[in-house]
């Protein structure tokens, strides 16, 4: 790489000073600088491919030169091929300038026209505008001098790799100063080479051909950074492939595509347009996915995906976890993968939840390998941690079923100066230790290795029945059901004669079937039932209220201090165990026989609890249900059925790697606070002299 390059980044932020000299917001920038960029680039890979060809075969049959040009496949413009002119050349007459860089852009062949975004129409993909983007320059009239400045940064020394780390330095600035395309537009280099190293460290140096995908590759510098480094470290021939929605970022990327052998780069929605790389499984993908962003605008299409690459749907509120499907679904059966995510894939979502059943399908595969937590600050646009995941769908034999962990959140040195919210970043030594690690795959002081069986567990629902201070419940009565089975009845009616309530209202209720109504106050019955008897009913608490239902036999109420209902009889009162006083109202419409009627009933039930337990999983069937039954034994001391269970599985770095603060022993403190006390009464005498 050249250093020399790098000085053209501040060339290339001095064009912003006339954004700003025009009131353009700086969250602006990239969206007025980046078509003058792509602009550039184009242009200097033009004149440098030009100059090579006419070393090579002359340039006296200028017919001939522009034809074996054009079978290069990387662009043309008639400007600079043929007439050998410039964008410095154009802004040498201000005078002619309008006209002159209206030809210039239109003298470029259509795709090059059609990724800058030249004399596009109100219906068009725009991509880079940079028709747009230079009408609404002129209108500021700073449109020539903004041409002319960026003319003047010369990038036609440096070769394509030279270029694309200028460029990679660039996006970074971009991605700084626009929250809009936070942790979409760029991947740190730090990063990229860890993610690489990582790769390097599962392939072969077997010169056989090496397929990598990008399903969100933005303006490129993820993907083709993992393919240089690659290439940098083995004699394998690459093949690159990308994907990406933005307009602007599919431009970058595509027109760096084309000054790279074997590299494909598609427009549009990677979880919708499943029509781009339909016949293609790759051996590596890495992908920086959007996370944190909603999928609402797309979920019909998701819903209704056919492709069976979604066995599960996260929340709607974050999408991260569907590009990782497809990734999955992209590999070949030996393929590999390395994703970043933030931390809520690894455990957001209860079992049974969409992310849940996510991360069960990964390990049920057993297609994660190891998952590394990066430290905190590491990205350019966000200070919070992410993570690695890394999926492999050919784990060697000794790593079947086992997940290694890696803490790597202190590995990294403080940047001198910060870029943007990135503080830190690893350096060699670094990711030497991480790469160390997961190629040893071993427990140490910041890695652990486990049965993926650890992070699996079950959710048992249980129905729990509340008991009172003496561990009693009420006894439902049994009936004899339909096949002649014995059952336990679901409820106690009770007939009521009498409801009282003592509050604020002093509640009475005698009628328990009504079908008269105030006509001056009500226009029916059902009227009267919905404003007032429904209401009245739904406000009776039997615990919060002295409420007492009376039959002709028995009087039944709450005691709220001992949690049991109390039967009345004869004035002997007895407790019948914890339950439920539950009154209710209904309206019944009028039939042939009977007439409308607001109807009140009365009965008992047992107070139950609905409620889960969570509880470590065994891929045993038989163990599984003991460990569920001694948990149950140990734990639960009420009386309780058991609903249904759900298999969960979360990954939470913090309980793994959790170090508990070592407290300082009794006698360290009581001297300490002795020290103090002789310091405090010095200070003391100190002040009355």
């Amino acid at each position: 790489m050249s250093i020399n390059i790098l000085k053209y980044e501040s060339d290339v932020w001095r064009t912003a000073d006339l954004l700003i000299g025009a009131g353009i917001k700086q969250s602006d920038f990239p969206k007025y600088m980046m078509p003058y960029f792509a602009l550039l680039m184009v242009e200097s890979r033009l004149i440098r491919e030009a100059q090579r060809l006419e070393e090579e075969i002359g340039k006296d049959n200028i017919d001939d030169f522009v034809e074996e040009f054009q079978l290069a496949g990387l662009g043309y413009n008639d400007y600079i091929i043929r007439q050998g002119k410039s964008l410095k050349d154009i802004c040498k007459n201000d005078k002619a300038f309008d006209s002159d860089f209206h030809l210039y852009l239109k003298s470029f062949d259509p795709e090059t026209k059609y990724l800058l975004g030249v004399d596009k129409g109100t219906e068009e993909e725009k991509f880079l505008d940079i028709s747009g983007i230079s009408g609404q320059l002129k209108k500021k009239r700073i449109l020539f001098e903004t041409v002319q400045a960026w003319s003047e940064v010369d990038l036609t020394p440096f070769n394509n790799s030279e270029i694309t780390t200028l460029e990679e330095h660039i996006k970074r600035r971009w991605a700084d100063i626009s929250a809009e395309t936070a942790g979409e537009q760029y991947t740190p280099d730090d990063i990229i080479s860890l993610i690489s190293e990582l790769i390097a460290s599962k392939i072969e140096d077997n010169g056989k051909f090496l397929t990598i995908y990008d399903p969100t590759c933005g303006g490129g510098n993820l993907l083709f950074g993992v393919e240089d480094k690659i290439q940098e470290m083995f004699n394998r021939p690459t093949a690159t492939y990308g994907q990406e929605w933005s307009d602007a970022l599919f431009a970058l990327a595509k027109i760096e595509s084309r000054f790279r052998k074997d590299t494909l780069i598609e427009y549009g929605n990677t979880l919708t347009e499943i029509g781009k790389f339909f016949d293609k499984q790759f051996h590596i993908a890495v992908a920086n996915p959007p996370y944190g962003v909603d999928w609402k605008g797309y979920a019909k299409d998701i819903k209704n995906d056919t492709t069976d690459r979604f066995v599960s749907l996260p929340s709607i509120s974050d999408g991260q976890f569907l590009f990782t499907q497809h990734i999955l679904w992209k590999l070949n059966s030996e393929g590999m993968a390395v994703v970043v995510h933030n931390g809520s894939t690894l455990f957001s979502g209860d079992a049974g939840s969409g992310e849940s059943n996510i991360r069960k399908h990964f390990f049920d595969n057993d297609w994660v390998e190891g998952i590394i937590q990066m430290p905190t600050d590491e990205f350019f646009n966000t200070g919070i941690y992410t993570y690695l995941w890394i999926f492999n769908k050919n784990k060697p034999a000794d790593r079947k079923d086992k997940v290694i962990l890696v803490n790597a959140s202190e590995l990294y040195e403080p940047l001198k100066k910060s870029k943007g919210k990135k503080r830190k970043q690893m350096n060699p030594d670094n990711r030497a230790e991480i790469i160390k690690a997961f190629t040893e795959f071993k427990d140490n002081h910041f890695t652990r290795v486990f049965d993926k069986w650890h992070f699996y567990y079950n959710r048992q629902s249980i129905m729990l029945t509340n008991v009172d201070e003496n561990g009693k419940h009420i006894e439902m009565p049994v009936k004899e059901n339909k096949e002649g089975g014995k059952v336990e009845a679901k409820s106690i009616k009770l007939s009521p004669t009498q409801i009282t309530v003592e509050s604020e209202e002093n509640i009475t209720i005698t009628e328990f079937t009504i079908t008269d109504f105030d006509k001056a106050t009500y226009k029916n019955l059902q009227q009267r039932f919905d404003e007032e008897v429904k209401p009245m009913i739904a406000s009776l608490d039997y615990k919060e209220q002295t409420l007492k239902v009376q039959t002709e036999k028995s009087t039944y109420w709450y005691d709220s201090d001992k949690d049991t209902l109390i039967e009345e009889t004869d004035g002997k009162q007895t407790e019948i165990g914890c339950g439920k006083i539950v009154i209710k109202s209904s309206y019944k419409k009028a039939t042939k026989t009977k007439e409308a009627s607001i109807v009140i009933t009365a009965e008992l039930t047992k107070d139950l609890q609905k409620d889960y337990e969570i509880i470590p999983y065994s891929p045993d069937e038989a163990e599984n249900l003991q460990w569920i039954a001694d948990f149950m034994a140990k734990y639960i001391t009420k009386p309780f059925e058991y609903l249904d269970n759900v298999i969960g599985v979360e990954v939470n770095f913090n309980k793994v790697f959790y170090q508990p603060e070592i407290l300082r022993e009794v006698p360290q403190i009581s001297s300490d606070l002795e020290t103090l006390e002789g310091e405090l009464a010095n200070l003391e005498n100190d002040l009355a002299l």
